[in-house]
């Protein structure tokens, strides 16, 4: 117990700093230097593949590696203040936290699928990478699917799960990460149900009743049409 307690101060730091890089708005700079306000169009989220559709395929681009650098960065500097093993997984909370509700733009953001991929790269710097290749692969592949971001981080974290097991690697945090897919997915598959609901009842203009989830890195570059 006087463990915990000592890991505590480190452990606020480590979530303070993760949830500021969270909350970095990047997407929002990136679209606003081109004269777009992000959360106005399509479907009203700060995300790489908002940004793609409604702004640009390189600003897209910029979008998805500095979204993926913010989760790997948090993950990183909780390791530097002595955060690490299954602790790491605040960390991958708070940034994916900071990206939902930005301080910086009055609390809104995107779905966070991205800075959960940076996450996992940095908890697991070999299966993580591989773990986000295999969901970039889906998520190009499967384009005119629905649910395309859903499926491609289901088949990312499968395939990081699968690596864990047989390279025996830390299988603890490797459930810890998948509680956090979890809390992300399911976050998309709400915030879907609103802007669906909200634009059938003519009150969300930016999203269609068929609109596509915002965040997983589809190139960030292909289109993700995961819209159920």
């Amino acid at each position: 117990m006087g463990e915990f307690f000592s890991t505590v101060p480190s452990l606020l730091l480590a979530a303070a700093v993760a949830y500021l890089l969270g909350a970095l708005p990047l997407a929002d700079q990136v679209s606003r230097r081109h004269g777009v306000d992000i959360f106005s169009v399509g479907t009203g989220l700060a995300g790489a593949s908002n940004v793609r559709r409604s702004v640009g395929r390189f600003s897209g681009l910029l979008v998805l590696i500095g979204d993926l650098g913010k989760g790997a960065a948090a993950v990183i500097f909780a390791g530097f203040v002595g955060v690490d093993g299954t602790w790491a997984v605040v960390a991958a909370i708070a940034v994916v936290v900071g990206h939902w509700k930005s301080v910086f733009t009055g609390f809104q953001g995107g779905d966070g699928l991205t800075p959960l991929g940076g996450a996992a790269m940095a908890l697991f710097p070999v299966f993580g990478l591989v773990a986000v290749a295999v969901a970039l692969v889906v998520a190009l592949g499967g384009q005119l699917l629905p649910y395309t971001s859903l499926i491609s981080v289901v088949f990312g974290y499968l395939t990081l799960v699968t690596m864990t097991i047989a390279f025996e690697g830390d299988t603890a945090l490797a459930l810890g990460l998948g509680g956090v897919s979890g809390l992300v997915l399911a976050h998309a598959l709400l915030g879907h149900r609103r802007r669906n609901s909200a634009a059938a009842d003519g009150v969300w203009e930016g999203a269609t009743v068929s609109g596509e989830w915002e965040e997983i890195p589809d190139a960030d570059g292909a289109a993700d049409r995961s819209g159920p």
